[in-house]
């Protein structure tokens, strides 16, 4: 059997799959990974202990190389068929294209240079580089030889790199002299430079020329890209991995403490994202397939790179952003490249939906066939607003719920298979038995309910350990609700049982002795015409033990705010109830976002509690200007 015969094209095929996932997961699993390239075929399929150790162990005893599922089968069946399309910054420039043959040509070259720099099976490598093909490629040179690989997004400042290499003690850098980002040159050199001062572990810093910009060279730690990899062989033969050797560590920010270094593993990871892409875009071969990511996060690792290659499938990756050089820019690449999958964030939609729609009708979009949503929960206003306008009311929308410690995606409708509903993340994929709980850990059992998400059993692709410190990893995700897995969010389930994510637990405010979750505030709150985005957060009051105050963004000015107010303020009590308006309502021209565009609550609670002193480091966002401006316009 092939991996192809475990997609699941009906209703009927995806509700068996979940039944069997349930009674026999050995059988499950089992069968489906059998459709990939093992060294040495696994003994047991899976093992588990959440109540003591916290651990869990996939396709144990089994011995593989993920490069070998993601490369050289496809290279032997298709060798020319296109593997990844780079789209540059500047439209005018040109593309790369490289095939299957030409991407392991490519890996091997420069998974060579590191055997030659004395890397071996689980020394940590840092790459920190742009949206480049040469990012994919340092990211399964890595894997190839058994490398672990940190790949830290490139719009992080010095300290938080430093501190990302510090964490893993990584003794290479990759990195470029710099990053074009829109109308912007980013001096990654320079940052990393600055990082490097204080990282006594890192042995060399090979250096991407991209920008042709000038930049400090230091010539024991430096070596160019192109003088590493010349003369070098396209033959590496790949590193043989347990299952359960480290693949990746990618660090996540988490609401309090240091970055959490989110450590996934070679064998489950790879069975769970191929299964899940697969199934989830309805990914058929010749597809062109888009996620508008950056792999510097999991959205990147699982559904850029790892997961598209193994299933042997295309796709394009983009340098640039989407106004740049003008709003239109998605749009043109989707009409150029006739793209079929386009998963992107509700960030992004929201900002494209600010702007004329003739810069979405002015392109051919007929080739679009899913429309994807990560990253947070989709507001009902912009999942229309992407429905309408790019999928003209006809292609089916997966609004993705998961995280950096899932690995893959969870809970999602399958594109064309499963029904969709607006601002749900519907049903969870086969294999995943979730469960919502109250407070106390009693489970909830009515089909309709709300309460806080928990998972009650492994699958594949989970996080094993936080790296250094398993005590935290198993106080975050499994100290709250013994035996069971808790991601930290909350959720409510309808009649049918789909799940609605409604925010993380501690963005549910407890007013007045009301379970209020800050997502369908927001919503209603982005009703208004004159909204554009907003953010909910409690603060404590006297008399109610917590109040509301929202951060609100209008598409423009508004001429008379009080009335604004109020009409806002309405609009909550109207849809949700009277106790649901804030006490507090801020308009500002921006909300504190982290590089992937996810609003740092944390921030906005601390400015609403009057903890001014209380901020942390703000460096690290991307826009810290804008917390100046909240605290200016709060006092």
């Amino acid at each position: 059997m092939t991996l192809e015969d475990f997609k699941l094209n009906t209703k009927e095929e995806f509700a068996k799959a979940k039944q069997r996932a349930v009674s026999d997961p050995d059988s499950f699993w089992g069968e489906i990974a059998s459709t990939f390239v093992w060294k040495t075929p696994f003994e047991k399929v899976v093992q588990y202990d959440w109540n003591d150790s916290h651990s869990t162990e996939w396709f144990c005893g089994g011995k593989l190389n993920i490069t070998e599922s993601c490369l050289d089968r496809h290279v032997e069946t298709h060798p020319d068929k296109l593997a990844l399309i780079w789209e540059p910054n500047e439209p005018q420039d040109t593309a790369v294209k490289l095939t299957y043959k030409e991407l392991l040509d490519a890996v091997c070259k420069f998974a060579n240079g590191l055997n030659n720099l004395g890397v071996t099976k689980g020394d940590r490598v840092c790459i920190y580089l742009p949206m480049v093909p040469e990012l994919t490629i340092a990211v399964l040179a890595c894997a190839r030889i058994g490398a672990i690989h940190s790949v830290v997004f490139a719009g992080f400042s010095a300290s938080a790199l430093a501190a990302r290499i510090q964490d893993s003690s990584c003794s290479i850098l990759i990195t470029a002299d710099g990053a074009f980002r829109g109308g912007k040159t980013v001096p990654l050199k320079d940052i990393a430079d600055d990082a490097l001062k204080s990282c006594d572990s890192i042995k060399k810093c090979i250096v991407l020329q991209h920008t042709f910009e000038s930049i400090s060279w230091n010539n024991r730690l430096d070596v160019w890209w192109h003088d590493f990899i010349d003369g070098l062989s396209t033959s590496c033969t790949p590193q043989v991995m347990d299952a359960e050797d480290k693949l990746f560590i990618l660090y996540t920010s988490g609401s309090t403490g240091k970055p959490k270094g989110m450590v996934h593993t070679c064998g489950g990871y790879m069975v769970y994202t191929a299964y899940s892409f697969m199934n989830v875009f309805q990914y058929q071969q010749d597809d062109i397939y888009w996620c508008t990511a950056d792999i510097g996060w999991i959205t990147g690792h699982s559904y850029m790179v790892y997961g598209p290659l193994l299933v042997g499938a295309t796709s394009v990756h983009f340098e640039g952003v989407p106004s740049y050089p003008n709003w239109n820019r998605f749009w043109e690449i989707c009409e150029k490249y006739k793209v079929n999958q386009f998963y992107t964030a509700p960030t992004a939609i929201r900002a494209l939906a600010k702007h004329p729609t003739t810069h979405v009708t002015n392109h051919d979009l007929s080739s679009l066939k899913v429309l994807g949503s990560v990253g947070e929960p989709i507001n009902e206003e912009a999942w229309h607003w992407y429905d309408e306008n790019v999928g003209k009311s006809k292609v089916p929308i997966v609004d993705t719920w998961w995280q950096t410690e899932t690995g893959g995606i969870l809970i999602s409708s399958l594109a064309g298979v499963t029904d969709q509903k607006p601002t749900f993340a519907t049903l969870p994929l086969p294999g995943i038995q979730a469960a919502l709980v109250d407070d106390k850990a009693n489970v909830l059992m009515d089909t309709k309910a709300e309460g806080i998400l928990t998972i009650n059993y492994p699958w594949p692709s989970i996080a094993r350990t936080i790296w250094g410190d398993h005590k935290r990893y198993q106080e975050v995700y499994f100290s709250a609700f013994p035996g069971r897995y808790f991601p930290g969010d909350g959720a409510s389930r309808d009649e049918n049982g789909n799940y609605r994510i409604t925010g993380r637990v501690d963005d549910v405010v407890i007013v007045s002795g009301h379970n209020l979750g800050t997502a369908p505030i927001e919503n209603a709150i982005n009703e208004h015409a004159e909204v554009v985005e907003s953010a909910v957060v409690g603060y404590p009051h006297d008399i109610k033990g917590n109040a509301l105050m929202a951060y609100v963004i209008l598409y423009g000015t508004s001429e008379n705010p009080e009335i604004l107010i109020q009409e806002i303020r309405d609009l909550i009590s109207k849809t949700i109830g009277p106790i649901a308006k804030p006490d507090r309502i801020l308009i500002v021209s921006g909300l504190p976002k982290t590089r992937s565009g996810k609003i740092m609550r944390r921030i906005l609670r601390k400015i609403a509690s009057n903890e001014m002193d209380q901020l942390g480091d703000i460096s690290t966002l991307l826009n810290p200007e804008i917390v100046d401006e909240i605290k200016k316009a709060l006092s």
